[in-house]
């Protein structure tokens, strides 16, 4: 089960329901994928074919809706 959180600007914000305990984010599109540590400050854990201007534009969007992703991961996993 992968639930999404949300789709934005032609990604998709999810996360593996049967994955790593550490808060993290995946995002999607047709031109990649990459992971994201939420937790203990947001870091990029891994990326497959994503360009750094992609990059730039899903950190900025992980920025402004952080706080969000954060309560999903709790609200959908526990503390």
């Amino acid at each position: 089960m992968s639930p999404t959180i949300f789709r934005e600007s032609g990604y998709r914000f999810f996360f593996f329901s049967r994955e790593e305990s550490r808060p993290h984010v995946h995002v999607y599109s047709p031109d990649g994928e990459a992971k994201y540590w939420l937790k203990p400050e947001l870091v990029l854990a891994r990326n497959y074919r994503f360009s750094n201007v992609q990059l730039n534009v899903i950190e900025k969007i992980i920025g402004e809706r952080y706080d969000e992703l954060k309560t999903a991961w709790y609200s959908f996993f526990g503390s």
